[in-house]
């Protein structure tokens, strides 16, 4: 017997019972320069390092046109590099990694094409999978949780709704910032205000 359609998704990740409406994606990329080794002390080589700097320059400089009023521009940071086997010579190869936080107004497969148009080393995506995700204001759902208070809003981390392949939300007890700590915890006044929630915003909702 086959589901019929799915008409909402709602992901319980701590937001303290406020809808998220956005959320960014994420997408890793393997980021590899290729030089010429060579002795450090003659004029030999193509340092690989000073090839990727220009590339990690741009990574920090560069602003994608399209920002979100929700979740802001999307973000990219370099946060891994790796060269050079000894001090005397000159690498070949830099390999540095970079972390993209994707906004609703692009897919990741677009930053990417993008992002390959520009730099000049070999760019390589882990997965397009994660993209942002979105579902608008005037939806039946968020229009009840407004109607009892709760404010909507864009989240920067991401959750199972990079996934959904149908409209979702976020909104669930606790605190986000609780989130993997070591002593990650939630009060069962939290929960009990979540369920009364729940119900009340469920309750009669036609989609």
């Amino acid at each position: 017997m086959l589901l019929p359609p799915i008409a909402l998704g709602i992901v319980g990740e701590p937001t303290e019972m406020h809808p998220a409406i956005a959320e960014k994606g994420l997408m890793v990329l393997d980021v590899t320069s290729h030089g010429k080794a060579g002795h450090a002390a003659r004029n030999e080589g193509d340092n690989a390092i000073y090839k990727a700097m220009q590339d990690i320059r741009w990574f920090r400089d560069h602003r994608f046109d399209k920002e979100s009023p929700l979740l802001g521009p999307v973000k990219m940071s370099v946060t891994q590099v790796n060269a050079g086997t000894q001090h005397n010579v000159i690498p070949d190869i830099c390999n540095f990694v970079v972390d993209i936080r994707s906004n609703e107004c692009y897919s990741n497969e677009e930053l990417y094409e993008e992002i390959c148009s520009q730099v000049q080393s070999e760019v390589k995506a882990r997965s397009f999978r994660l993209n942002s995700s979105h579902i608008e204001m005037d939806h039946p759902f968020v229009k009840r949780t407004i109607a009892l208070g709760r404010t909507p809003f864009g989240s920067p981390t991401l959750s199972d709704q990079a996934l959904m392949k149908f409209p979702s939300v976020k909104i669930g007890p606790g605190k986000s910032s609780r989130s993997h700590t070591a002593d990650e915890y939630i009060m069962v006044s939290e929960i009990e205000e979540a369920i009364k929630l729940y119900i009340e915003i469920l309750d009669g909702l036609v989609l």
